[in-house]
């Protein structure tokens, strides 16, 4: 539970965060028609991505920094509490299918846990026990990454964790949106985007929340580039689990290696649905049990293994 004496103190603190700041000008925006609220809001965001762009060396930093843990067989996880604790949870979520990443290698805490995910949970993110809790279960080890994410910047549960996961000697990056945030001086990867007083005062799902859900792209993303689970610009590491993702390997398949449609299915066949191995069939003319080999002596990298085959 919260203790009370501690709200205005809280207050004067959300008083001087730039994503808690009320715009008088927007003032009377529910008497305009919806129309102009939409250019409103769209011109609003339209300022994101400069935003972001201004932090790319750092961004670019603490990416390389992940894949080489995840390279040693680390894991990438996310911590956050309400939006952020969402959008952590939801790129973990999309890492599997898309990168056809193993259990557990990308992970979303929420604070208070999945329920959180769609009610708010009382006290959850004032805690930074509770994210060291979090954590323990996970057993966190040296190549282990904590990305903390938080808008204000301040959110115990986000902070408590990054703190909890330095000193462990895991990687640690704090992900805010106000400059001189405690979350990005407690990491070693600090990266502050600064997207400005919000619409609507203090609801940083909304520009806020669209920047991290940027950045958060890019880190599992580009990781994911580095690590070798894509070939050039294709999801060569796509999981097939339903008949779109079968469709879209096929079609990964034939843009990699122009095959004909027999061709494809055969080297999908031999290798059971996994399409990085396919394309290494086909390509360099092996079978299903070298391509398997090749790629495991490459780390993965569809490169280098065709590379090996050829050279």
């Amino acid at each position: 539970m919260t203790s009370t004496p501690h709200h205005p103190d809280l207050r004067s603190q959300l008083e001087t965060l730039a994503t808690e700041a009320f715009r008088p000008e927007l003032a009377e925006i529910d008497q305009l028609d919806t129309l102009d609220i939409t250019r409103l809001m769209n011109g609003e965001d339209a300022a994101v991505p400069a935003a972001v762009a201004e932090r790319l060396p750092e961004i670019a930093a603490a990416i390389d920094a992940v894949a080489v843990r995840m390279a040693r067989g680390g894991r990438l996880i996310y911590a956050g509490a309400g939006t952020a604790g969402r959008l952590g949870v939801l790129d973990a979520s999309e890492c599997p299918p898309t990168f056809n990443t193993g259990p557990g290698q990308v992970v979303g805490l929420i604070a208070g846990g999945p329920d959180a995910m769609i009610t708010s949970i009382e006290g959850a993110e004032d805690s930074p026990e509770l994210a060291r809790a979090d954590l323990d279960a996970l057993a966190l080890t040296a190549d282990d990454t904590v990305v903390g994410v938080s808008a204000s910047g301040r959110t115990p549960y986000a902070v408590g964790a990054v703190e909890y996961a330095r000193a462990r000697g895991a990687l640690t990056v704090g992900l805010a949106c106000n400059r001189g945030s405690a979350l990005a001086a407690a990491a070693e990867h600090g990266i502050e985007v600064v997207t400005g007083p919000e619409l609507l005062t203090g609801s940083t799902r909304l520009k806020a929340g669209t920047a991290q859900k940027l950045v958060l792209n890019m880190l599992s993303t580009i990781t994911m580039i580095r690590l070798g689970k894509t070939y050039g610009n294709l999801m060569v590491d796509v999981r097939a689990s339903n008949e779109k993702l079968r469709a879209r390997s096929r079609r990964i398949v034939a843009l990699a290696t122009g095959a004909a449609d027999d061709d494809i299915e055969r080297a999908l066949t031999e290798t059971d649905g996994e399409v990085k191995h396919a394309i290494l069939v086909l390509l360099a003319d092996v079978d299903g049990p070298t391509a398997a080999r090749l790629l495991a002596e490459s780390g993965g990298h569809l490169r280098a293994a065709m590379a090996a085959a050829l050279g």
